[in-house]
């Protein structure tokens, strides 16, 4: 089959490989798309660490298929085989987690200490490939209202909803969404989803902030424009009950910070390049909570539902699909460029 491997620094190269075995509590799916996320483009730039020592879960090590934003339909099963069956559509759920320790055993998979944030597509083979091969835990059934575009696009929409989750917001809160890429636009929906009565989100590119006003941004903010924190101050008086980090610099964590409104949350969901710095004192007068979300745990279930009725309407976040073969020029390359593009799709099949 065609596959999408990522061997290390700038050096993923489209190639045949062998399909993997469907043995014992594994499935195969035809993947149908597969989203681009700002995780493939920090492989792409700056290659995996599994160069030398292989993931203690997947057992493997670079090369290996790119791609952990993917849904499909289900072509083999193999024995014990009992929640998806032949035909199902499917979205892949890629986090890997050993299921064992106590983080597993509490439910936090995402925390998992064996697995140490891995995912198909980033730790193990992934969904740049025309079939993925995975254990059946990994693979969660469609309705049949729902496409497959909206399938590939559970994933970060599941990242974006724990995060709205894990803040705590409220109905008629506001809510301030630093970063308007993917998980920023995603996380816009999860809170309007959720009951924001207002929000703002902010970004330094025009096009990321168009598209943002266009999915319903109570108000958009360009920093290089006009101070964030006096706008949003002198929009609601006091500031925001919670502001998401998803952006990942010291600028707009230091926004983020100071635009909350006394007792409210700072929600981090970004990772960051190095080590950012805090007034602790300006936390402390305002009693200001600052929560870290990972990824996600428990979180495919209720956003399937929610798409499939409707509430949470993921297809406007995708700007292009490509085939396969272009994945470098018209995806890898392009997301790095072009700031009006959001979610890209490939289609390997």
């Amino acid at each position: 089959m065609k596959a999408a491997l990522i061997y290390g620094e700038k050096d993923v190269r489209i190639e045949d490989v062998e399909i993997a075995e469907v043995t014992k509590g594994k499935v195969k799916v035809k993947v149908a798309w597969t989203g681009i996320c700002g995780s493939d483009l920090h492989a792409y730039h700056h290659g995996l660490a599994l160069a030398y020592e292989e993931h203690p879960i997947s057992k493997r090590k670079v090369p290996l298929v790119l791609g952990h934003e993917f849904a499909g339909t289900v072509t083999e099963v193999g024995e014990d085989v009992t929640t998806v069956s032949v035909g199902d559509h499917v979205a892949i759920e890629p986090m890997l987690y050993c299921g064992e320790c106590e983080s597993c055993r509490k439910g936090t998979y995402n925390l998992c200490e064996v697995a140490n944030v891995g995912f198909l597509g980033l730790a193990g083979d992934g969904g740049f490939a025309e079939y993925a091969v995975a254990d059946e835990k990994y693979f969660h059934k469609l309705p049949e209202n729902m496409s497959l575009e909206e399938g590939a696009l559970v994933e970060p929409t599941a990242v974006a909803f724990h995060a709205v989750r894990k803040s705590g917001l409220k109905v008629g809160e506001s809510a301030a969404i630093y970063g308007a890429g993917p998980i920023g636009l995603l996380t816009l929906l999860c809170a309007q989803a959720a009951g924001a009565s207002e929000t703002f989100v902010i970004d330094i590119s025009e096009e990321r902030l168009q598209k943002a006003k266009e999915l319903g941004a109570t108000y958009v903010i360009n920093p290089l424009n006009e101070d964030a924190v006096e706008k949003i101050n002198a929009v609601t008086g006091n500031g925001v009950d919670v502001a998401f980090e998803a952006a990942g610099a010291q600028p707009t964590f230091s926004s983020a910070f100071s635009c909350v409104k006394r007792s409210g949350t700072l929600l981090v969901i970004a990772g960051f390049g190095s080590e950012v710095s805090l007034d602790p004192n300006a936390g402390l007068f305002k009693e200001t909570t600052i929560k870290f979300s990972l990824a996600y745990a428990n979180d495919f279930a209720p956003v399937i539902k929610a798409i499939s009725e409707g509430k949470l309407d993921v297809k406007q976040v995708i700007t292009k699909k490509i085939k396969l073969d272009n994945l470098i020029e018209e995806g890898l390359e392009l997301l790095t460029e072009d700031k009006s593009q959001a979610k890209i799709l490939v289609c390997p099949n």
